[in-house]
């Protein structure tokens, strides 16, 4: 079975956002789960300029049927005026065939029945 899921890359200005935004994410059925991981230096050019900045890193694991909403909400919730949002999609193929199958059921606003094919 193909399930099209996706981790959702998001970088904010420290570790207090992106622990607001992850709860708000998962709270609201967007994400199954986020990761945080603090401390990332990051470089990148702002209006003209070169910036050297910490910031903290958000992955949100989602079905793609979530992508679009939760892109959304983490536009609404973020600080920055261009967030780093960017889906990368997963391998079904590779990986824990139950945890796929818990992260879409937990990422679903309504219950849905799901199986998982073993491989």
């Amino acid at each position: 079975m193909f399930y099209n899921l996706r981790l959702v890359y998001i970088t904010t200005k420290d570790k207090q956002e992106a622990k607001s935004i992850g709860k708000k994410l998962v709270k609201e059925n967007l994400a199954a789960c986020v990761n945080i991981i603090d401390g990332m230096e990051t470089i990148y050019r702002w209006e003209g300029e070169i910036v050297e900045d910490t910031e903290a890193i958000l992955i949100a694991k989602t079905p793609y049927h979530n992508v679009r909403d939760l892109t959304k909400r983490v536009k609404d919730l973020h600080s920055y005026e261009c967030p780093c949002i960017i889906s990368l999609q997963l391998s079904e193929q590779e990986g824990n065939k139950e945890y796929q199958k818990w992260l879409l059921k937990n990422s679903q606003k309504q219950e849905i029945d799901y199986e998982v094919e073993d491989v």
